[in-house]
């Protein structure tokens, strides 16, 4: 089997260690036997975005939404022809925003994102911005999940119909809010970095199955030995007093 990522503005949306959501996908691969192909795509850079079986955008700080939300828009008709094509997709913070309808600035500008789902997002006062550790109960394909990660966002996302999970401890998609990231067949959307999937290598799995889906239909992936990682995702579970 084979398997296609491309990472958006890798050299612009990599926060908090977004890239170590690539590595962990490629790792979890290749230790299965799958090859892994990794291309980048940038300002101004020409790539088929249908021919991709997994879709990465990570987050960034309103100055790197400014610069790349033109060229996004400009490649709109092509993230949908994916999306038709089955491609899945993993948007984290800033790139969860830019798939929603808005992104309205403290200074009240808004930022145009590509209107694929019916959230929108509006930046708060410094009181009201979410930061720290978080925990999620979250159901992905029929398996239930409790998944950690680090929050750290001013934008207040409204209007999210289908939620990636249940806040357990942490702020989610709003200050104290209940709920957190967005959800469907295809997309997992999130605000949690630090980077999300080498803590919760089982839902690194599902995206993985959900990327192989596209050309493979339903795959069981082999069991792999994930014994460190969910000794450090409980710490942080207990630590935040979920377990």
């Amino acid at each position: 089997m084979k398997l296609k990522i491309l990472w958006m503005y890798h050299d612009l949306m990599d926060l908090y260690g977004d890239k170590g959501n690539i590595e962990v996908l490629r790792r979890r691969a290749e230790k299965r036997g799958i090859e892994c192909v990794v291309d980048t795509c940038t300002l101004d850079e020409k790539k088929e975005i249908q021919d991709y079986d997994l879709f990465f955008l990570g987050g960034g700080a309103d100055r790197e939404q400014q610069l790349i939300f033109r060229d996004l828009l400009g490649r709109r008709d092509g993230i949908a022809a994916a999306m038709d094509s089955g491609t899945a997709f993993l948007l984290i913070c800033g790139g969860y925003q830019l798939f929603g309808q808005y992104y309205k600035d403290q200074d009240g500008n808004v930022l145009e994102s590509l209107g694929f789902f019916d959230y929108y997002t509006v930046a708060s006062d410094r009181d009201h911005r979410c930061i720290g550790n978080i925990a999620l109960e979250a159901a992905i394909d029929g398996d239930t999940f409790m998944m950690v990660g680090f929050e750290n966002h001013g934008g207040q996302t409204m209007n999210v119909q289908t939620p990636l999970g249940r806040v357990l401890s942490g702020h989610g998609n709003m200050y104290r809010s209940e709920f957190e990231g967005f959800l469907n067949d295809q997309v997992v959307a999130t605000y949690m970095h630090g980077p999300l999937l080498p803590k919760n290598p089982a839902v690194a799995d599902k995206i993985l199955m959900r990327a192989l889906k596209r050309n493979y239909g339903e795959v069981q992936l082999a069991k792999l030995d994930d014994t460190l990682e969910d000794k450090a995702r409980e710490v942080m579970l207990k630590r935040l007093k979920v377990i």
